[in-house]
């Protein structure tokens, strides 16, 4: 695309790009388009209107934020309140390209963004930050009307396909292909998980034809598959149980032990939940580098290996060992099914043995659980393509943000405030390209 592509004057655009609009705007007002409609593609339309821009945003659900409103489901946690510098140490190797980002648009000031939207937060025992009433859909009619009344005019159920020959972008809509041209472009389709909610990566066919350099997509914060699966007797009864105050250890590629304590969730192929996501990328990583995993999990993370060989040593008299189990170390339930399933019926008698296994059970896992039930995606748009506005520099005049970018993080409020803070960013970006454009 030349570099007039993107900006064709909202003048020269045809009475059909006009569409859904009160009137044609002023010659001197230029105009925006906004493709997705997620937190990111929200917040670049909120900055472009307040600063003067005619903005246009175009989804191809029926209805904007559908993903935010799933992911709100059970509390929408909005962003986290550790040190900053704790913060920021959530995106891995992505750091540097994230911290101005978020240094612009941190955790406070986004409590205080949806403070103005006459939201309220609260900070939860984990230090997560919650809007009073755990709920996602307020916050959302809060911002859209406030989007509405700012100007921005929402299309729904109009897909991108593309660029045209001549740098357009052509649209499918209920009413039939139109083409779209605007002073300004911000991008903001998301990744590659949850596809019948938007993220269904079909983006990245135009840009890889528009020579956009792209990461492969990968699963971030998603489940595992254990090696051979699990046995049906434990599936019966034990799928979707949580297996609780557990630690998960492993060694990745180059050699470097992680571990970390949580919880996380049994299910018919494997394990996932919250542990599994705070570890899911070095998991994936160490997984694809050596084609499997083995991990560890530690069933009594708060007891030193020597008292639990102590405690199982003691006699057990004519008890049977599960009652052992349960009356000296409190293994019941999924941890003691657990130890079966993966020792065999008879348990080592041994208290040595039996300890060892208790403080670092093996399992092997063999993959990630497929790319559209992640919760999120790693990969997309290379960030050396984008200039620290977000505008892509072989683009001008077009910006890219949130989720479909090649950055990831743990769930925890960190997914959601990188994506709305680049959606600020590519916002405040296409203002100031407008501002110093030709003509």
């Amino acid at each position: 695309m030349t570099s007039t592509a993107a900006t064709s004057a909202w003048k020269t655009s045809s009475p059909r790009s006009a569409r859904g609009c009160a009137g044609w705007h002023s010659v001197a007002q230029p105009r925006a388009l906004i493709v997705g409609g997620g937190p990111a593609g929200l917040m670049a339309a909120e900055v472009l209107a307040a600063g003067g821009v005619a903005v246009d945003l175009y989804d191809a659900m029926p209805s904007v934020g559908r993903k935010f409103l799933l992911a709100g489901r059970g509390g929408l946690n909005i962003t986290h309140s550790e040190a900053l510098a704790d913060f920021l140490a959530r995106y891995g190797a992505r750091r540097a390209f994230i911290e101005p980002l978020l240094q612009a648009f941190g955790p406070q000031a986004l409590r205080d963004w949806v403070h103005g939207l006459g939201v309220e937060t609260f900070v939860g025992s984990s230090g997560r930050v919650f809007p009073l009433g755990m709920k996602a859909a307020p916050l959302l009619r809060a911002w859209l009307a406030r989007l509405r009344a700012g100007g921005v005019r929402i299309h729904v159920r109009e897909r991108w396909q593309g660029w045209t020959a001549d740098g357009a972008l052509h649209f499918d809509g209920a009413a039939g292909a139109h083409d779209e041209r605007a002073d300004a472009v911000v991008f903001a389709l998301g990744g590659g998980s949850w596809a019948r909610f938007g993220a269904d990566a079909r983006w990245m066919v135009p840009f890889a034809e528009r020579g956009i350099a792209l990461a492969p997509l990968r699963p971030a914060n998603c489940g595992f598959e254990r090696a051979g699966g699990w046995s049906e007797y434990l599936c019966a009864r034990h799928a979707g149980q949580p297996l609780k105050n557990v630690a998960l250890s492993f060694v990745d590629a180059q050699g470097a032990r992680h571990t970390r304590t949580g919880e996380c969730l049994l299910t018919r192929s494997g394990l996932e939940g919250s542990l599994i996501y705070a570890l899911s990328a070095p998991m994936r990583d160490a997984l694809e580098a050596a084609g499997s995993l083995r991990i560890e999990l530690d069933l009594l993370p708060a007891r030193e290996l020597a008292w639990v060989e102590a405690q199982l040593a003691r006699p057990r008299g004519s008890r049977s060992l599960a009652s052992h189990l349960q009356g000296k170390l409190g293994l019941t339930g999924l941890k003691s099914a657990l130890l079966h399933e993966v020792l065999g019926r008879q348990l080592p008698a041994a208290p040595a043995a039996l300890a060892a296994a208790v403080k670092a059970l093996p399992l092997t896992l063999s993959a990630t659980r497929p790319l559209d039930e992640a919760i999120s995606t790693a990969g997309g748009v290379l960030c050396e393509t984008l200039d620290a506005q977000l505008m892509l520099r072989e683009l001008p005049g077009v910006f890219c943000a949130g989720e479909m970018l090649d950055w990831e993080a743990p769930t925890g409020g960190y997914l959601l405030t990188a994506c709305l803070a680049s959606g600020r960013v590519a916002g405040q970006g296409a203002l100031a390209w407008l501002a110093r454009r030709p003509g």
